[in-house]
């Protein structure tokens, strides 16, 4: 369950990475490519020099266009995948 953590800090990767911390500490990578199919308002972001602009606002990642993305579906991504990393590394 998400308990309103919010995004620290980013860091552009290339392509549609962003390396994406939380204040409690969860951390991971996020590929975006799948969000630029998601409606007219993310078709900006298929411009590398937009997408590579983000910036942390209001606890999560979001880009000059207006574009965020809910914190909450980030760290859910991120747990998720620490938790299948750490069960394939046991």
């Amino acid at each position: 369950m998400w308990e309103f953590n919010e995004v620290i800090d980013i860091k552009y990767l290339g392509k549609y990475v962003y390396s994406i911390k939380f204040d409690d500490g969860v951390e991971g990578n996020i590929d975006f490519s799948e969000y630029l199919t998601r409606g007219p308002v993310f078709q900006a972001l298929k411009d590398n020099k937009v997408f590579s602009k983000a910036m942390v606002e209001g606890g999560t990642i979001s880009w000059p266009n207006g574009v965020d993305i809910a914190p909450e579906t980030l760290y859910e991504r991120l747990r998720n995948a620490n938790h299948k990393m750490h069960r394939i590394n046991r």
